[in-house]
Formats: structure tokens, C-alpha cells, sequence
């Protein structure tokens, strides 16, 4: 799974690399993002343009009876997409970019207490999208909230050294039709979904820190003692 990212860039260069015009909401640069908090996420408006909204972390399908659903879908597996009625609809009608320049994942080795923190990055440091679904929901007031999911896949042989699930990170090439809410044909969707070659990943050792939601600092990303595998 995926339940801790960062996003550490500055505006403008967020703007830049997703092309964005239109900005919904404050953006502020993330080292420890965690789940149910709101976040910036990239998507087309009705003028056909990206767009930069803030979104809840945890999907809410349109049809849920209460928001606690949300806490259990902060990523969908990539295998059963078309099948889930959580992500079935969105995943036709409602696809998001989901803004990031790294994530941690936590090695399986080790006691619960214990497990190492690990940092996902590209190895040029550069921003990434992961692949992301976005419903809204309106709860009994009629107040609207909209949230997402990041996908996830089988993890490379990089990844799986950790843990045997990674988040789906889409080739830039791929964005612009990732997000195209006219694309319905499920097969070709699919296709867009490919992992990220490995060979230009890394990944490093980080503080335990990060396991606290509260905690947000610059030193979290600090690779600690061991060198990068």
C-alpha cells in the first residue's frame, strides 16, 4: 500500500511541471503526508484545462451511506478496479493526477514496533504523478467533499525487497490521457497503467519520525546511516 508521501516543491514549480492554470485552494510543500489530510490533486476542468484542487485523502464513492468509508480507501488495487463498486464508476468517469516527489513504504522485516522507514525517488529528485481516482460525496447537510485514491500494483524488484505492494506511478507521457475524462475504453485505460521502470527509482533509509502523522519537517526526507540500495 501506500500511506505516506511527499510533495516538498515550491508552487511554481508545481505549477510548471503539470501544466497547471487554475489553482482551487492553498498549496503548501508536504514531507509526511498522511491520510484523511487534504491535498493537492491534478484534473481537467469543463474548459478542458488542469486544474489544481485540494481533495481528502480516502475515497468516498458518491453513493456512501457516511465519510468513515473513506478511511479504509486510501488506495485501490489495480487488479480489481473494474470490479469494486468503490472505484468502479470513478475509474471510468473520475481520474486525478496525484502530485508527489517521493513515498515511504515500511520494510515487512522486523516486529510491528520496529519496521524501517524507506524514501521512494526518483533518482533525478524530480515531481511524479501517481495514479489517482476522485468521487464527491454530499453528506446530510449537502456539504460537498470531494476525496481520492492513489492505485496501487505489484511492487518492482527494487520495491518488493520491502514490502510486495507500490503505489502506481504513470509515465509522463501517459498524464494527459490518465486524466482524459473522454477515454471510457476500459482496455486501453489499462495500458496506461504500466509500472515506472525500476532503473530509474531509488529508495533510502528515513527516520521512524515519518510513522507520525503529526510531524511534518524538512529532516524527515534525510536519508539516516545506511547508504541508498
Amino acid at each position: 500500500m501506500c500511506g505516506r508521501y511527499t510533495i516538498t516543491v515550491e508552487e511554481e514549480i508545481l505549477f510548471a511541471r503539470f501544466k497547471i492554470l487554475q489553482n482551487i485552494g492553498q498549496y503548501t510543500p508536504r514531507y509526511n503526508v498522511a491520510p484523511t489530510q487534504n491535498n493537492p490533486v491534478v484534473l481537467l476542468n469543463d474548459k478542458n484545462q488542469r486544474i489544481i484542487a485540494r481533495m481528502k485523502w480516502g475515497l468516498i464513492p458518491f453513493w456512501a451511506k457516511d465519510a468513515s468509508i473513506g478511511y479504509k480507501m486510501i488506495n485501490a488495487r489495480m487488479e480489481t478496479l473494474t470490479q469494486k463498486p468503490s472505484f468502479k464508476t470513478a475509474f471510468i468517469k473520475r481520474r486525478c493526477l496525484v502530485p508527489a516527489d517521493g513515498y515511504y513504504e515500511w520494510s515487512k522485516t522486523g516486529t510491528a514496533k520496529n519496521k524501517q522507514p524507506f524514501r521512494i525517488v526518483l533518482k533525478s529528485r524530480g515531481l511524479f504523478a501517481f495514479a489517482g481516482l476522485w468521487d464527491e460525496w454530499k453528506n446530510e447537510e449537502g456539504e460537498k467533499i470531494q476525496s481520492y485514491t492513489i492505485i496501487t500494483t505489484e511492487a518492482d524488484s527494487q520495491v518488493a525487497k520491502i514490502h510486495p505492494r507500490m503505489p502506481v506511478i504513470l509515465r509522463p507521457e501517459n498524464e494527459d490521457k490518465w486524466i482524459d475524462p473522454a477515454l471510457k475504453d476500459v482496455e486501453t485505460i489499462e495500458k496506461l497503467l504500466r509500472p515506472y521502470p525500476s532503473n530509474l527509482m531509488e529508495m533510502y533509509e528515513v527516520s521512524p519520525l515519518v510513522g507520525r502523522a503529526n510531524i511534518d519537517e524538512k529532516s524527515l526526507i534525510q536519508p539516516i546511516a545506511r547508504p541508498l540500495i
